[in-house]
């Protein structure tokens, strides 16, 4: 869909912003609004008032800040408190991360919400009158302000937004009432967008679910639907062919050990060590950031991945993670790759294909005994090899084992390459969504005459700030 252009446009004086509607003024955000960083921890003082604090994640992860939402428990002062509790029409943004990408990452207040108070590592923007906060929180959703403020940050393990390139940020400010109309407009057509990038996300969770069940069912039952079965005896196995064998899983392993630490100081070279980071949730290799350390020439001989091996994360912050795993093919091995001591590696026999034993692993069938038989240290989930080994699998013969694996290669290809699809469609739809936003708050389309209709209630234009009513 196309959309109108203003009938005259004037340039800003603004590089990132370029020429903006004749009739708009461009002026500095701290001219029209309260730009104010917060200064509320996250710890509780003795003698400082209980409070519940809106922080870091709750904006993060969150495009409207409401009473529903879990907040932390914390206290402030009572200077803080007047200052920094939440207020109808307020937008808070992060103001520093580990990443400029992060900076700026915008949540709206809808209604007051006495009692939480806006927590360290944010800024609270509050509108002055003739402004509207809705059409506040959208230059912030802009793909333009990103841009600018990931220039605009500064800083080397940590980078932030400083409180004078906050202040200095410069905007186009059109009229009250266009500020409203922009403001509903684009609550109707994210709306939109948001609602087809929903249904590609349940389409890749329906074709995962179908992914997962294709997997269990051949690495169980086989892929001959005639075949007679028996009880394997493994209640989460069931019934399993009858020329199957059912054995723990330490019976296929010729090894299963674990890997190195690392950093030895007489090492002499630096060797590719791969870590859970270098896995992806479902077992592919992700190497852009792999580490490097030394290693003696003892534990580098040790530790050295071999082609067919098999790469198991055995401790992560995360249950998700526990058990993912990853197949060592032959352009892996000759990087000349080792791997760390939260690793495990798998050697199979050479009577159980590899390829098979990948697919296990990384199905249900082997993960939900993982999460059964690991345990938690210092809140970290665990996994060793005594309880790897200690998993049941349902073994075919040979044959069939490189069958099953064939067909999983080409069953699963079709519904990855679908879901890969359904991923492009979400990118390109959040990136049409950023860019709406940027063309309607720039001024690049004219969409007064497009904001009819009810505005959604809860939605962000339902709630401008009350300073602004009757402009």
């Amino acid at each position: 869909m196309s959309f109108p252009r203003y009938p005259e446009y004037k340039d800003s004086g603004v590089e990132w912003l370029g020429e903006v509607p004749a009739h708009w003024e461009v002026e500095r955000i701290k001219r029209r609004c309260e730009v104010f960083p917060s200064n509320v921890d996250k710890k509780m003082h003795e003698g400082e008032k209980p409070v519940l604090l809106c922080n870091y994640t709750d904006v993060y992860y969150n495009d409207l800040i409401v009473a529903g939402l879990d907040f932390m428990a914390a206290s402030a002062t009572d200077e803080q408190i007047v200052r920094f509790t939440l207020q109808r029409g307020d937008t808070i943004i992060t103001k520093d991360s580990e990443t400029a990408d992060d900076i700026g990452i915008s949540a709206f207040v809808p209604d007051d919400l006495p009692g939480v108070v806006c927590g360290y590592h944010l800024t609270m923007i509050r509108p002055s009158v003739g402004i509207d906060g809705a059409f506040v929180k959208r230059l912030f959703d802009a793909h333009s302000t990103k841009a600018h403020l990931e220039v605009s940050a500064n800083g080397l393990t940590r980078v932030g937004l400083g409180q004078y390139a906050l202040d200095n940020l410069t905007f186009a400010w059109p009229p009250l009432n266009e500020q409203r109309n922009i403001a509903t407009f684009l609550d109707r057509e994210t709306a939109k967008i948001d609602a087809l990038v929903a249904e590609q996300e349940k389409l890749i969770a329906l074709l995962q679910e179908k992914r997962q069940a294709v997997i269990f069912h051949a690495v169980t039952k086989g892929l001959d639907p005639n075949v007679p079965m028996k009880d394997s005896g493994v209640e989460w196995l069931g019934e399993v062919p009858i020329h199957w064998e059912v054995s723990p899983f330490k019976w296929l392993l010729d090894r299963n050990d674990g890997g190195v630490w690392g950093d030895d100081p007489d090492g002499t070279d630096d060797t590719l060590v791969l870590r859970s980071t270098e896995q992806t949730v479902d077992g592919q290799w992700r190497l852009e950031n792999a580490a490097t350390r030394k290693l003696s020439a003892t534990e580098r001989a040790a530790a050295l991945l071999e082609s067919g091996d098999l790469v198991v994360t055995k401790s992560s912050g995360s249950s998700l993670h526990i058990g993912k795993t990853t197949l060592v093919t032959d352009e892996i091995a000759q990087l000349g790759c080792c791997y760390s001591n939260f690793m495990q590696r798998l050697r199979m026999k050479p009577s159980f294909s590899p390829l098979l034993a990948w697919y296990i692993l990384n199905n249900d069938i082997a993960r939900l005994q993982f999460d059964l038989l690991s345990n938690s240290t210092t809140g970290l989930a665990n996994l060793n090899g005594t309880m790897i080994g200690q998993m049941m699998l349902a073994i075919p013969p040979g044959e069939e084992q490189t069958a099953i694996a064939t067909f999983l290669d080409r069953e699963t290809a079709k519904l990855d390459t679908l879901m890969t699809e359904a991923r492009s469609a979400i990118t390109l739809l959040q990136e049409r969504r950023t860019a709406l936003i940027s063309a309607a708050v720039t001024g690049q389309i004219d969409v007064r005459g497009l904001a009819g209709g009810a505005i959604a209630p809860n939605s962000i234009a339902a709630s401008a700030y009350p300073a602004s009513d009757g402009g």
